[in-house]
């Protein structure tokens, strides 16, 4: 290894500022949460939801993520002249669209296939078999598509439960990097673009604000592969970076139950009272919803994300794309979620 290609260790101003309050850049997932909390609320959310079988499916893939992601094998990670390479760069270690993935991924996915068949019907179990009946070829041309947001060949159907072992595989990389190289190494910071995950490269899937800890009200971005969170100041674009021009919609409330009737503008009462919101930038036609934990403490992006599906449809009448994804919920539009403007 040569003396350039170590990491970059945070000096003792950093780790003071850090330790007097000041906003962490990134916040990692939990290996025994962050899909167990999801499954949870998605069961929650699916009461009495117009998209109630879709979010109880969802949740059987999640729980299936959980038990994936605590028996998930060592699996090679970056090393240290890896980790110092990518930050010179200014790029994400576990760049999604480049890192050479692991059979392991593979085998995660046939165990969240298998988990999910016994209950499986219909179109679904289709699907699940489709999977464990696939080849490499086609389990990896999959794979592919998703991570680089090829949405015109890609097997919608399977997408999600593929996307399910990705998610696994990159929240596990992101883990192992982490307590093979703990602070004061920072083995992920910031890099070249703001507006994706400094991790994997990958897009958000939402917005969301801390409700406590140290620095409540902070804004991060939810990343949708490996689940970890990225700073970024509020009112700002999440696209294109700018500061003017941002507006933010909301379904109308009405005696605190969301009527999917028109969106309402920031500064109405409706909009104050909803905890998730389509942040809108006029510049550049893009917007992400930011969601408000201080509003609701069990708020999880991708969960709330689709349960919020028609705030989706309402912003995007008024001409307006989204940036960022979720991958457990693609929609065959022949167009990619790559994040290009």
């Amino acid at each position: 290894m040569t003396t350039n290609a170590t990491v970059r260790i945070m000096s003792a101003e950093e780790i003071t500022a850090n330790a007097a309050g000041e906003p962490a850049f990134l916040l990692l997932p939990q290996r025994g949460t962050v899909f167990a909390g999801r499954a949870m609320r998605l069961r929650q959310l699916a009461q009495g939801h117009t998209l109630h079988d879709y979010l109880v499916l969802m949740a059987s893939v999640a729980l299936a993520q959980d038990q994936a992601l605590l028996s998930f094998p060592s699996v090679p990670v970056p090393d240290t002249a890896a980790l110092g390479q990518a930050s010179r760069r200014g790029e994400p270690p576990l760049a999604a669209c480049d890192w050479p993935r692991d059979p392991a991924w593979r085998n995660a996915l046939h165990a969240i296939a298998q988990r999910l068949l016994p209950e499986a019907a219909g179109a679904v179990r289709i699907a699940l078999q489709r999977i464990l009946e696939g080849d490499t070829n086609f389990l990896e041309q999959q794979a592919d598509c998703l991570l680089n947001g090829d949405m015109v060949d890609l097997d919608l159907a399977c997408a999600p439960v593929v996307a399910a072992a990705l998610q696994v595989y990159w929240t596990h990389m992101v883990l192992e990097v982490q307590r093979l190289y703990p602070p004061p190494i920072e083995a992920f910071g910031r890099i070249g673009d703001a507006t994706v995950c400094p991790c994997c490269g990958s897009l958000p899937v939402a917005s969301v604000t801390q409700a406590a800890g140290q620095t409540p009200g902070q804004r991060y971005l939810a990343c949708s592969l490996c689940s970890s969170r990225w700073n970024m100041v509020r009112i700002t674009c999440s696209h294109c970076k700018s500061t003017e021009g941002i507006a933010y919609q909301s379904l109308d409330l009405a005696d605190d139950e969301a009527q999917p009737s028109q969106a309402q503008a920031e500064g109405s009462p409706s909009s104050r009272r909803a905890t998730i919101q389509a942040e809108t930038c006029e510049r550049c036609g893009h917007y992400l919803k930011i969601m408000h934990c201080e509003r609701d403490a069990a708020l999880e992006p991708v969960a709330d994300d689709i349960a919020s599906l028609t705030l989706d449809l309402l912003v995007s009448q008024e001409g307006m794309q989204r940036h960022g994804v979720n991958l457990m919920l693609l929609f065959g539009d022949g167009t990619s979620h790559s994040g290009e403007p």
